[in-house]
Formats: C-alpha cells, sequence, structure tokens
C-alpha cells in the first residue's frame, strides 16, 4: 500500500461530521443561558412593546401591524441566534478548542458544516419560540403564512451565522459581541425590521436595498404583502456569498497561525 493511500485511508467519513459531535454543539449552545436570553427574550419583548399595543391596527400601506411586526422580529430573533451561535467560535479559539480540534482527523469545511448546523438548531428555536408568544398574543395568519415566513426566517438566518463566523474569527472573544450587538440592531433597523421601509424615507429607504437583512424580511413578509422581487434573493446570496467568503478567508488565516 503507497504512503498516499495510507493516508487517503485514514480520513474520517463525511471529513469528521457525526451526529454525536453535531449533539455535542447544539447542547453545548443551548446551556447557554445568556444566548437563550438574547435570542428567545429580547425580541419577545421587543414584541410587547412595540407590536402587541398595535397589533390590531394596520399600516399606511394596508397591511396588518401585527403580522407585519410579528414576522419581522421573528426574522430579527433568527438573525440574531445565529449570528451569537456562529460568534462562539472566538470563544473557542481563546480557549484553545480550535486548536485541539486540528489536531483531529476533522476537516475545516466539516467544522464549518457542524457550525453551520448548530447555528439553524438554534434560530429553528427562536422562530418557533417568536411565533408562539405571538400566536398567544392573538396575532393570526393562516397556516401557508405562518410556515413560509417561518421558513424563510430560518433558512435566512444562514447568513447571519456565516457572518458571526467571520466575525469571529478575526476578533477577541471579549469584543465579538460588543461589536455584534449593536451592529445587529442597526442592520436589523436598516433592513426593514423594526419600521416599514415605506416610512423610512427616501434615502433610508434606498440604502436598506443594500443591507443584509433587508432580502430576508421582505421575502419573510411576502406572505402578507403578497408581494415579491428577485432582487430580494438575490440580495441574500449576495451576503450569504460575501461572509462565507470572509468566513473562510478568516478560517484560513487563523488555521496558518496555528
Amino acid at each position: 500500500m503507497s504512503q498516499e493511500t495510507a493516508m487517503q485511508d485514514r480520513r474520517p467519513s463525511a471529513g469528521g461530521v457525526n451526529t454525536t459531535f453535531l449533539w455535542i454543539e447544539i447542547k453545548r449552545m443551548l446551556r447557554n443561558r445568556r444566548t437563550i436570553m438574547f435570542t428567545v427574550l429580547m425580541p419577545a419583548i421587543f414584541f410587547f412593546i412595540f407590536g402587541l399595543s398595535n397589533k390590531n391596527q394596520q399600516l399606511p400601506n394596508g397591511h396588518s401591524y401585527g403580522q407585519y411586526i410579528l414576522i419581522s422580529l421573528t426574522v430579527y430573533a433568527a438573525m440574531t441566534a445565529a449570528t451569537g451561535a456562529g460568534s462562539q467560535v472566538a470563544v473557542e479559539r481563546a480557549q484553545g478548542w480550535s486548536r485541539q480540534l486540528r489536531l483531529t482527523p476533522l476537516l475545516p469545511g466539516a467544522y464549518i458544516a457542524v457550525k453551520a448546523a448548530a447555528a439553524l438548531t438554534l434560530s429553528l428555536v427562536a422562530v418557533i419560540a417568536q411565533f408562539v408568544i405571538g400566536a398567544l398574543a392573538g396575532v393570526t395568519m393562516d397556516a401557508q403564512t405562518w410556515l413560509t415566513a417561518g421558513l424563510v426566517a430560518w433558512v435566512g438566518s444562514l447568513v447571519f451565522a456565516a457572518l458571526g463566523l467571520f466575525v469571529g474569527y478575526l476578533m477577541p472573544s471579549q469584543n465579538v459581541m460588543q461589536i455584534l450587538g449593536p451592529a445587529l440592531a442597526i442592520l436589523a433597523m436598516l433592513g426593514g425590521l423594526f419600521m416599514p421601509i415605506e416610512i423610512m424615507g427616501e434615502t433610508f429607504g434606498a440604502i436598506a436595498k443594500f443591507t443584509p437583512a433587508y432580502g430576508i424580511g421582505q421575502l419573510a413578509r411576502s406572505p402578507i404583502t403578497g408581494e415579491f422581487d428577485a432582487l430580494w434573493i438575490v440580495n441574500v446570496l449576495v451576503w450569504l456569498a460575501i461572509f462565507v467568503g470572509g468566513a473562510a478567508m478568516a478560517f484560513r488565516r487563523d488555521t496558518n497561525r496555528v
């Protein structure tokens, strides 16, 4: 047996991804009370403050305020959960866990895939929690709207899981959430998650179309607005490519330093 064949035989199946590793990642994330508080409680508090008292009113464009704010804050909850989960890589780097994993046969792509899957699990929890809170508060939508809006918010959060990984590889752990927390709030505001794009003014409305939360928010709300623009999908895919590319470059740079 040649040396090359022997090396190939030592490569783990699926790059090292297995259900045990994924389950450990998910349990570790769900045990973090601070993460649960910011991903579930904060959007719920925003909904009770800004949405509950006006849930039966109509927006200037004729849409239900309660449905609009519930779906928008569900997108915000999912993006916050996914970003926080991805950024945990900064803590792992500081603790030396990332370096230890590199001594195993786990491939870099598999490591990123497990992180993304764990982040999606946490964002799914955030989406379900936000929808349950909205339903208990009296917001009503048909089954297709619940399902479509929830799926878009959940799958779209992958963009922000990549953002969390990107920033997590660039910055020390003590600075990551200090920067990402306010940044996510600004991105959510500019993307129309805190107020409708139509009332933001012409300048902010034009800027909003180029921000990461815009496409996901518009797509998630499309079941209640009845509107669709292919550029919303382009917005999501472009930002996903930017953040994934940035995370991959930062990961390689971090690996080369070890």
